[in-house]
């Protein structure tokens, strides 16, 4: 029988990928984790990591071993909030991803909200230009701009949105003038670095301007909003993000308009945990009069009703 305890500080080890780390989240000496860890080893009859100078790196052994480990954990996790009663109560945190822009400028200011309104639960907020990973543990809710096509989730689609292309009016005025999609070609644009995109969704301008040069890049979506408030280049942005600022103007809003979804996504054991539960619902009940502002065709967020 494998022992739960050093299957917790295996799945530790594989996080944290460090002795250090890892001994500094589970709480014991570094080189405990090492001795742990040679004795799961040598219990278990295979060889779990690789050890080199950039630290602790999971063997093919390991890597099978880790989606079993991750069942475990949260099958126990779950039984613990279900046994302590902790799963039916307004009470407790709850750590939710987001990507970056989106969880920037649309959900905090939702999320400040619905903590006003459950005021014994704590919500931590992870806007990152890249994807919350639920399988270890980094958030018990999700929103992605990709639906998951694998693993143990619950999912339902949170939100359309649109993105078109802006500019402010001093560049408009004082670059070669832009009449049709082609002329787009001649211009700079501000977008994403190809290696270090997260996602297929976010290759707008191969689609668009795919021989136009990018003076700038960047893996951040606020980055590239604050850039192009400065005026030197032409940006693919998102509605709800671009029409924050007086600045940026759409530009060939006919012609140039992208399409896309969010995501909102659980683990299946924490979907009806009761402030997962709550969150969950909120975000859904506060994107659905957001439907203009999201597509670009309002620019004010609508708040929910603060008696509803």
């Amino acid at each position: 029988m494998l022992d739960w305890d050093n299957l917790r500080v295996f799945l530790e080890l594989t996080r944290s990928q460090g002795l250090v780390d890892a001994a500094k989240k589970l709480g014991i000496d570094h080189s405990t984790v090492s001795r742990r860890i040679k004795r799961f080893e040598e219990q278990v009859g295979s060889q779990l990591f690789d050890r080199n100078n950039h630290g602790y790196s999971l063997t093919a052994d390991g890597y099978r071993l880790v989606e079993y480990a991750e069942k475990i954990e949260s099958t126990v996790y779950a039984a613990a909030e279900e046994l302590g009663g902790h799963n039916r109560l307004l009470s407790g945190q709850v750590r939710l991803g987001a990507t970056e822009g989106f969880g920037t400028f649309v959900l905090a200011p939702h999320i400040a909200h619905f903590c006003a309104r459950n005021p014994h639960i704590s919500v931590d907020m992870l806007p990152m230009p890249r994807f919350v990973n639920l399988s270890k543990r980094e958030a018990d809710i999700s929103v992605t701009i990709e639906r998951p096509v694998s693993g143990n989730y619950v999912v339902t689609k949170l939100a359309d949105y649109a993105l078109k292309l802006y500019a402010t009016p001093g560049y408009l005025e004082n670059h070669p003038a832009i009449g049709k999609v082609a002329d787009l070609e001649r211009h700079n644009f501000i977008g994403y670095i190809d290696d270090l995109v997260f996602s297929e969704e976010l290759r707008y301008k191969e689609n668009i301007a795919p021989e136009a040069f990018r003076a700038f890049r960047s893996t951040s979506v606020i980055a590239q909003y604050t850039a192009a408030r400065s005026g030197q280049a032409l940006a693919i942005l998102p509605c709800f993000l671009a029409q924050q600022s007086d600045d940026l103007v759409p530009v060939l809003p006919d012609e140039v308009q992208i399409m896309r979804s969010f995501w909102l996504v659980a683990a299946s054991e924490q979907r009806h945990v009761a402030r997962v539960s709550a969150l969950w619902s909120y975000l859904r009940d506060c994107m659905e009069p957001n439907k203009e502002f999201l597509m670009g065709k309002s620019r004010q967020m609508t708040w929910m009703n603060e008696n509803a």
